[in-house]
This record gives structure tokens, C-alpha cells and sequence, in this order.
């Protein structure tokens, strides 16, 4: 159901609620605000096509910008907040936005501007900001009845960065007006059952494509959306239980983040309201995942997707407990397992993750080299995200890992994320990544770079009680030569690894004997 639509029949029920602040927002306030930073757009000569980019925390005000744009016909551009001041120009820049909304608590925000190209509008909520003009005094002066022909706009994400320069990931506007119903607003009903008495916990930064999404299908259903200003585990327990919350989403590091909670700090909640628990973004250790069924019961369903929108898998708990490790079958897409060559592999070898589409679904703005590398050599139609993965005899496909993080040791394929789930659950272990580094004889070898748990040392005796352990557990050749201790992985809110670092770090050290 549209945004305007739910704000005339339900003007006083609560849209946005933030976790920790309280403070809330209604759908007779989100659509009006929402309406008059439209007419701000329009003022400023932006029409549909254009780009607004956002640059904010968890903020009650995020939302008002996004469907500010969205209801414009205009492309929506969610930064990073904790880029630099050069890495998020590089994104304003590169996306061609024409306006710039920011908060008062973005304190990198006054350095991107001398930084930007091309951006005209740039407007800052709740106090000033050298370089921007107040939002609100200039959304004031703007009506609160919506334009006629308001036409429907889209995300345009950028990819994380994580392995190398974000990509900007676009796909052509639909044509639609904007109250019609979008395909995210249907599938999300389909799949989850989302609807007017939703109350759904977001969990992740809103600058990251699948929580705005979902945050904005729970607005078109007119729901309200409980959104944590960060991640803490038992603050999300105890939000279900305040909140009544029925849906939520997570990423497989806060599901093991909630695992190592004391007994006592996982029961003490009341979890009986919660009847969707969304997962995705990175790959689910199967014992972390088994453990979130038996304790949740059979309400854990899981999707596979990029912010390319190429394609989708989906699988529910009572499926992934009879295909184990699964993340579901296609239903966005055909997939096509194939070999660096672009040969299509039979059942149950890895290989390369396509999605077949009957158009084009995306292309990576300003790089139509990227586009073209992310396309199947002999069928540009099939595009890949650059996942590693391979279907059972049920059609069922799972994740091996990514293509790009894949160590050739000796002439052999290695894993990472197989030695990372091995490990993760351990005690003294906090987080993990695995990564190759150079080894003169092999090419690569294993390494782990491991977060100790609180309280754990980062000695000896930890090293080889975990190189123990993943011996027990893994194949010889696939256990960690070496391990090294860092105070704080470079994990994104999100979840996602910034591995690209840690590799640099040693291949930077690489020695000219490496290097032969």
C-alpha cells in the first residue's frame, strides 16, 4: 500500500520509532515531511533521473530523505558514514548526485565539500554544518501537498568496497508512479508476510541497501520500523520483547554474537512476538545457524542476493534443515554453475555463481569495464556478483566462498570460508578471517587473523590450542600455518569483512623471493 495512502487512513500510527531515543515518527509526519523536501528538490531545478545522496547515521530523519527522492522519480544514493571525507566524495562525485543530505552529527561532512565536483544542493538536518544550508528552514517554506504524477524512483547503492573501489550499482527506473506497488512491496509479503501489523527491528546501518529496503517495504505495508542506532545483542533481545517485534533482520556475526551470550542474558527475554527472522549478507556457519533454529524455533529464513538485484535465492528453516549449509533455490533468476572459462559445471563441483536474467538487470555506473566483466563470456545476460557455489541434485545452491578471496596453495583451491566457520565458534575466539599470504614454495599459505575473546590472551598457548582445534575439524592441507592476534577485525556494521586490508597488509611485505 502506498506511502500517502497509509498516512490518510492511519495518520497517528508510528512508522519509525529509534531504539534508543524513543523518539518517533507517524505517517501523517513522514508523508508530509517527506512531500516538502520534494518541492525543496524540485526548487532546486532536480527532476527524475537525478541522484541525491545521503550521508547519515541512524538518524529518525533518514527515512523522510529517502522518500523524498523516491517519491521524485530520483535515483536514492545511501553513503557509508564511516567513509573518510575523500572515500565518500569519491561516491557523490562518481554518482553524479545533485544534492547532499547530511546531519549535524556527520562531523566529516564540512571536508567532502571542497572535495565535491558537482553537487548544488547540499542540506544538513538538526543544526548547521559549514558548507550546507538548513534543511528544515528551507523545507518550511514548501507545502505539504504532494505534486501531481509523482513518479517512482530506485536505489543506487554502492558496493561496499571490501575488495577493491565501490561500484556504483544501477538499474533503469521502472516508469511507474509512485503509488503504485513496487516488486520489492510484493515480494516481501510473499516471502515474509509483511503487512500493516508489522513491527520489524532493524538491526544494521541504514546506509547499507538491504535495510533501507526492507525499512522502506515495512512503510509501504504500513508497519513501523524499530531501528537500533547499533548493534548490541542483548539490547536486540530486549527490543523484541518491548517492542512486540514480529520481523527482524541480522547478519550471521550477530547471530554468533548472541550465541556466546551468558544463558542467563539469552533467556531473559520475552522472544513469543517474533515471527520472521531474516537473514543474509554473508554466509552462515551451519553449527551457528542449527543453533539459531533450536533456540528460535523454525522462524529463521535466509536469502542470497546482491545489491545488483541479478538474481535471488530464498530458503525457509524447515528446507535448510533437510539441505543443510543451503541458501535456497532460485527465485529471482536461473542459476548456471560454471568454471573460469565460462564452461556450465555439473551438479555438486564449484564453480562460478551466474544468474540468468531475461534483460539486463544492472550496470555498474561509469564502468562499463566492470559491467562487461561481471557478464558471462558467451552470454551477457548471465551476470555474476563473484561467488563461489555449487547446486545439489534438489536445485538447492550453496556458498563456497568469494571468488576473489579463494587461496591457491600448492595448485590448491582453499576455502576460506569452510576454515572460518571451523573456527568462529570456539570460545576464545571473538571473530575470524582467513585470508593466503605469500609463501615462496606455494604461491600462498593459510593464515588466520584471529580477535581473541574477552579476557583471552593473545599467546602461544591460545595459538596452538586453536591450531588444534581446526585440525581436528579440517583437512590437513586446509588448517592455518600461522595465526596472528589483532585487537579488531575491519568488519562493517553490516557484517561484511573488509579482508582486502588484511591481505594488502601482508602481500605489501611480500619479499622479491615471494614475488618469483
Amino acid at each position: 500500500m502506498p506511502l500517502a495512502l497509509n498516512a490518510a487512513q492511519n495518520p497517528d500510527a508510528v512508522a519509525t520509532v529509534m531504539a534508543r531515543s524513543g523518539e518517533t515518527l507517524t505517517y501523517r509526519e513522514l508523508n508530509e515531511r517527506s512531500i516538502q523536501l520534494a518541492h525543496v528538490f524540485a526548487s532546486a531545478g532536480l527532476s527524475s533521473g537525478d541522484v541525491v545522496a545521503i550521508l547519515m547515521e541512524n538518524n529518525i530523519r533518514y527515512h523522510e530523505v529517502y522518500w523524498a527522492a523516491v517519491r521524485s522519480g530520483m535515483y536514492v544514493c545511501a553513503v557509508n558514514r564511516y567513509l573518510t571525507a575523500d572515500e565518500a566524495a569519491f561516491i557523490v562525485n562518481d554518482s553524479g548526485a545533485m544534492a547532499l543530505i547530511t546531519s549535524a552529527s556527520m562531523a566529516t561532512a564540512s571536508d567532502i565539500v571542497p572535495l565535491l565536483e558537482d553537487c548544488p544542493l547540499r542540506l544538513v538536518i538538526d543544526g548547521p554544518i559549514e558548507g550546507f544550508e538548513p534543511c528544515e528552514a528551507l523545507m518550511a517554506e514548501q507545502p505539504t501537498k504532494a505534486p501531481e504524477d509523482e513518479l517512482l524512483g530506485d536505489f543506487m547503492n554502492y558496493s561496499s568496497g571490501t575488495t577493491g573501489r565501490p561500484k556504483g550499482i544501477k538499474r533503469p527506473l521502472t516508469g511507474k508512479g509512485f503509488n503504485e506497488p513496487s516488486n520489492l512491496d510484493g515480494l516481501t509479503h510473499q516471502l515474509y508476510g509483511l503487512n500493516s501489523d508489522t513491527v520489524y527491528l532493524s538491526t544494521a546501518p541504514l546506509y547499507h541497501s538491504a535495510p533501507l529496503a526492507f525499512t522502506a517495504a515495512v512503510h509501504s505495508w504500513g508497519g513501523t520500523n524499530v531501528i537500533m542506532e547499533g548493534f548490541d545483542p542483548t539490547e536486540a533481545l530486549d527490543l523484541i520483547e518491548r517492542h512486540r517485534v514480529t520481523h527482524s533482520q541480522w547478519v550471521p556475526t550477530m547471530f554468533i554474537r548472541m550465541l556466546k551470550l551468558d544463558e542467563s542474558e539469552r533467556a531473559r527475554s520475552d522472544l513469543s512476538s517474533h515471527q520472521v527472522a531474516i537473514h543474509a549478507a554473508a554466509p552462515c556457519p551451519i553449527d551457528v545457524k542449527k543453533q539459531m533454529i533450536e533456540w528460535w524455533g523454525p522462524i529463521v529464513m535466509e536469502y542470497y542476493g546482491g545489491t545488483e538485484l541479478n538474481g535471488m535465492t530464498f530458503c525457509n528453516s524447515e528446507e535448510w534443515l533437510t539441505h543443510e549449509g543451503t541458501v535456497g533455490k532460485p527465485i529471482m533468476g536461473t542459476l548456471h554453475i560454471c568454471d573460469e572459462q565460462g564452461t556450465e559445471l555439473p551438479v555438486g563441483e564449484a564453480g562460478i555463481i551466474y544468474f540468468e536474467r531475461e534483460v539486463q538487470a544492472f550496470t555498474y555506473h561509469n564502468d562499463p569495464a566492470k559491467t562487461l566483466a561481471s557478464q558471462h563470456p558467451e552470454h551477457p545476460l548471465w551476470t555474476k556478483l563473484g561467488d563461489i557455489g555449487y547446486l545439489d541434485g534438489d536445485g538447492y545452491l550453496y556458498l563456497t566462498d568469494r571468488e576473489s578471496f579463494m587461496i591457491i596453495s600448492g595448485g590448491v583451491n582453499i576455502y576460506p570460508q569452510e576454515i572460518e566457520d571451523a573456527m568462529v565458534m570456539h570460545p576464545k575466539v571473538a571473530d575470524i578471517a582467513v585470508i593466503g599470504v605469500p609463501n615462496a614454495d606455494l604461491g600462498e599459505e593459510v593464515k588466520a587473523v584471529v580477535q581473541p575473546a574477552d579476557g583471552v590472551l593473545a599467546d602461544q598457548q591460545t595459538r596452538n590450542e586453536l591450531l588444534a582445534h581446526a585440525a581436528g575439524l579440517l583437512a590437513r592441507y586446509k588448517v592455518p600455518r600461522s595465526i596472528d592476534f589483532i585487537d579488531q577485525l575491519p568488519r562493517l556494521e553490516t557484517g561484511k569483512l573488509y579482508k582486502r586490508r588484511l591481505r594488502d597488509a601482508y602481500w605489501a611485505e611480500e619479499t622479491p623471493e615471494t614475488k618469483q
